[in-house]
């Protein structure tokens, strides 16, 4: 018989592919370990049982793929099988699993197998260690046979996609010792039972699931847990705190994203053994607990990150000596970062806690300077004490922390220059001084720090010296310079920014540059550049394309002018293209159609021509331009914002919204565009803003386009549009249009809709649009009865469906819009009374009912005694009230004669010398709306016809 350690040597040295069948000779072989040697391809379908005495086949960490061969399957003698880390797919094979009955271990972790445990796994009632973690197994586990695995010892399950229920049989396995099901699908509430028969675990993760309910108290019976990981999922309600100080032995507790709420239990702090502790992104709230820190000495991290824990840091958290870990981060703790916290006087060892490297307490109210005591921290590799209200200096020593990589200080209110001593940081990688208060010239030592990759000023009263002979050292990857307030970059771009070879970043927006894109910088091959809202000018070089490396450019609110190069579409990685507001001018080159944009912003320019009709961006501006010719018969099926107004676009409405299912904003206002609005507009199911004001379209408005059920917004006021109110089902959701890289993001921004709101013109911000819950659906043809659904409305603000063809009575439902400011009815043909509900509306400023038949008495009470203005009610034939001071029949005095009441008959009052007449227009359609109902007939009004006794 072979030795099988010189053997296994000598195999790891040579192995290839090409002596792969003479192993299969070598019939003694009794161990087999060709692990780690990056073999490709299948295995050999034959020769494996020639193998009959092979007990331990090591196959893990290559790259063999397709599926197992069967042959495997007569080692009947095998104890050991590890085949992890492979590619290795398809099904796990169920036939001949059961041969292997003397499996003692068996490993198929990371591969790329399919489908279900197969049955026959149950047969190996000999296995201690089972890994089927990362196989893209699915469905849920099996209810029977684990029972047999009784001498199963190690499980993991994780990172797969099983669901459902924790089977009861797993309960059996009395000598499991690790158990691990985390990142799968599972759900539903814990098992109550069995956990106490699991005694002997050690380790539990059940994290990254979708478990829901209470956390049951058998958990707390696991006396020998050392590691229990149960974040990431829906539990419920407070963390229990009775039985926790049982897990005594608890070195590892992960408990994040799970929203418990209360406080935390005291009996955590009997966990004397714990070395990991994360509570990151719950939602406990109070102050921390004062006492019983000090019992957690061993601790050596802690995550409070995310939670809404207020009042001062306890004193006793800074004796936590064997700390290196420490997140506080976005909370609202509160006080001053110095020797005392709130009140409570800290004795000088807080900062002594001499092994800490990572130290994030940003988000939070802590307020202050910066202690210089924080300096004794040498350990620390990233601090980060970002916004905050910290004020004063930045202490002058900061240099002495030698160890730091991150230093992160931005979103503050400090104040005076950037220390000179911040070049003593060699291991600096990451530097944020964005947001604060900062003076002074920005040192140009800064790019002698060899490692630093990430470097971010913006935001500060700095200054650069223009005249500086900078000669960088740094690895810079990441220069943010944007928005020095004071007297920021002047001039041209510095040219000592083309010595930074490694730079993939470069934002300098926000300043006062001036000149021409620079042809040094086109040739850098930099991934991302954002020069906007500065005062540069020319045209842009054609080599600024040919970079295989940009992915982003953004020179929006310049100067810059001309064409843009042919060539454009050689920047095959271009996702970002950002150039409104610029004088750019003449047609867009065809060549763009070759990338597939995040964001192509080319609006407020002079672009003219046709456009092309394959371009591809899911947000696409070429609004304000002066391109012309039919409308572009296809767009990208994944564009979700399509902006396109103020152009000279013709031609019909076009077919090409059959294919955009992802189109949420669609705006063509000012334009040519002619024909009716088809029925196929309904396909684009997602829309929710619709804006065709100022075109040509005539005809009906579809029954269909009442099925965009997420609609929120559709203006098609100036237009010839008439319509039959349907049911609109409309519902309010977000418009997410940021995109971005993992520093750099890009906001997107629609044009303020401009509207009439009580009778003033006024601009909605494009970013609060779902603030205001307006239907306006004035100015149309709409004919028939106001559907009594639109009472329903509650959070509706404006309604205008003035200026139609409206018939029948107003809907006493009306009433029930308590946060309705504004109603106006005018220009209809609306009859009968006024509801006496309106009377509930407490809110409401404007109602004009003027140029219907409305008649009977004006409501009284509340804000309807206001509602006092005679040119609101012009042009009815018979309304009366106190609100216009016409009497109504019941106010009358009784009339002593006949003649006196035959005159009554014969006159009908007319409002003479009333105004007639105002500005109509309300709101555009934005936020929750319903409209349900059809037009029907209703009863005339009952109400006695008001008159007024004429002298004559």
């Amino acid at each position: 018989m072979v030795g099988w350690e010189p053997f296994t040597r000598f195999i790891k040295s040579i192995f290839t592919s090409t002596i792969f069948t003479p192993l299969f000779h070598i019939r003694s072989l009794t161990h087999l370990d060709i692990s780690s040697n990056g073999i490709e391809g299948e295995l050999l379908g034959n020769g494996w049982a020639n193998l009959s005495k092979l007990v331990h086949l090591d196959l893990r960490w290559n790259n063999f793929n397709g599926s197992i061969p069967s042959q495997l399957f007569h080692l009947r003698y095998l104890q050991y099988l590890d085949i992890r880390g492979n590619s290795f797919q398809g099904e796990l094979p169920g036939n001949g699993l059961a041969n292997l009955s003397k499996l003692v271990h068996l490993d198929l972790w990371w591969n790329n197998f399919n489908g279900s445990i197969p049955s026959q796994l149950f047969h190996l009632r000999n296995l201690h260690y089972l890994d089927m973690a990362g196989i893209s197994f699915q469905g849920e586990l099996p209810g029977n046979g684990w029972a047999n695995l009784s001498k199963l010892v190690h499980l993991d399950l994780g990172w797969n996609s099983f669901n459902g229920s924790i089977p009861s049989q797993l309960f059996h396995l009395r000598n499991l010792q690790y158990l691990d099901m985390g990142v799968n699908s599972f759900q539903g509430e814990l098992p109550g039972n069995g956990w106490a028969n699991l005694s002997k675990l050690v380790h539990l993760d059940l994290g990254w699931n979708s478990f829901n309910g209470s956390i049951p108290s058998q958990l707390f019976h696991l006396r020998n847990l050392q590691y229990l990981d149960m974040g990431v999922n829906s539990f419920q309600g407070e963390l229990p705190g009775n039985g926790l100080a049982n897990l005594s032995k608890l070195v590892h507790l992960d408990l994040r994203w799970i929203d418990f709420n209360g406080s935390i239990p005291s009996q955590l702090f009997h966990l004397r053994n714990l070395q990991y502790l994360d509570l990151k992104w719950n939602s406990f709230q109070g102050e921390l607990p004062g006492n019983n820190w000090a019992n957690l000495s061993k601790l050596v991290h802690l995550d409070l990150f995310g939670n809404d824990f207020n009042g001062s840091i306890p004193s006793q958290l800074f004796y936590l000596r064997n700390l290196q870990y420490l997140d506080m981060s976005r909370n609202s703790f509160h006080g001053i970062l110095s020797e005392e916290v709130g009140s409570m006087k800290i004795p000088k060892e807080i900062w002594n806690m001499t092994k800490l490297k990572w130290l994030y307490l940003s988000e939070n109210n802590i307020f202050g300077e910066i202690p210089s005591s924080i300096l004794n921290l040498k350990e620390l590799e990233t601090l980060d004490l970002s916004t905050n209200k910290l004020s004063m200096e930045i202490p002058i020593d900061i240099g002495n922390l030698s160890n730091i990589t991150n230093l992160d200080l931005s979103n503050n209110k400090l104040i005076g220059t950037i220390p000179s001593s911040i070049q003593k940081l060699t291991k600096l990688r990451r530097l944020n001084l964005e947001n604060n208060l900062l003076i002074g010239e920005i040192p140009s030592s800064l790019f002698n720090i060899k490692d630093l990759e990430y470097l971010f000023l913006r935001d500060n009263n700095l200054t650069w010296n223009n005249k500086a002979n900078i000669v960088t050292k740094s690895m810079l990857s990441v220069l943010s310079m944007k928005s020095m307030k004071s007297c920021g970059l002047t001039g041209e771009i510095p040219y000592w920014i083309s010595t930074l070879k490694t730079l993939t970043t470069l934002d300098l927006s926000q300043n006062q540059l001036e000149g021409m894109f620079p042809q040094w910088l086109a040739e850098m091959e930099v991934s991302i550049i954002i020069l906007s809202y500065n005062n540069l000018t020319g045209s842009l070089p054609p080599r600024l394309f040919d970079s295989q490396n940009l992915h982003a450019l953004n020179l929006s609110q310049n100067n810059f002018y001309g064409e843009l190069p042919n060539n454009i579409g050689n920047a095959t990685k271009l996702r970002f293209l950002i150039l409104d507001e610029n004088n750019f001018s003449g047609k867009i080159p065809k060549s763009i159609s070759i990338n597939e944009f995040g964001i192509l912003d080319l609006s407020s320019n002079r672009f003219s021509g046709e456009l092309n009709s394959n371009l591809f961006a899911r947000f696409m501006d070429v609004s304000s331009n002066n391109f012309s010719g039919e409308l572009p018969t296809k767009f990208s099926q994944e564009t979700t914002v399509l902006l396109m107004g103020e152009n000279h676009f013709s031609g019909n409405f076009p077919r090409m919204l059959t294919n955009m299912s992802n189109l949420l904003y669609l705006d063509m206002h000012d334009n040519k565009i002619t024909g009716e609005l088809a029925n196929f507009i309904s396909q684009t199911s997602n829309l929710q803003v619709l804006n065709l004001k100022n075109n040509y379209l005539q005809g009906s408005i579809p029954d269909s386009i009442f099925n965009l059920s997420k609609l929120q917004i559709l203006d098609s006021q100036a237009t010839n549009l008439w319509a039959r109110s349907q049911q609109i089902d409309t519902h309010s959701s977000s418009i997410d249009t940021t995109f971005g890289s993992s520093f750099i993001s890009f906001p997107t921004k629609f044009g303020d809709l401009i509207v009439n709101w009580k009778k003033s013109t006024q601009g909605l911000p494009s970013d609060n649009l779902l603030l205001y819950y307006f239907l306006d659906l004035s100015m149309n043809q709409l004919y028939g009865e106001i559907p009594t659904s639109l009472g329903s409305l509650k959070a509706l603000k404006i309604l205008n469906i003035s200026h139609n063809n409206l018939s029948r009575m107003v809907p006493a439902s009306l009433g029930h819009l308590e946060s309705l400011e504004g109603l106006d009815l005018s220009h209809n043909k609306l009859s009968g009374s006024i509801p006496q509900s309106f009377a509930k509306l407490q809110e409401l400023t404007i109602l004009d009912v003027s140029y219907n038949k409305l008649t009977c008495k004006i409501p009284i009470g509340r804000q309807m005694d206001t509602m006092n203005n005679p040119n609101f009610y012009a042009n009815n034939s018979g309304l009366c009230g106190m609100q216009i001071q016409v009497l109504c029949l019941e106010e009358l005095p009784v009339s002593p004669t006949k003649s006196a009441q035959v005159e009554i008959k014969e006159t009908w009052f007319s409002w003479q010398g009333v105004g007639i007449g105002y500005s109509i227009g309300f709101f555009l359609t934005v936020g929750s709306i319903y409209l349900n109902g059809y037009f029907v007939c209703a009863p005339p009004p009952k109400c006695h016809r008001q008159q007024r006794r004429s002298r004559v």
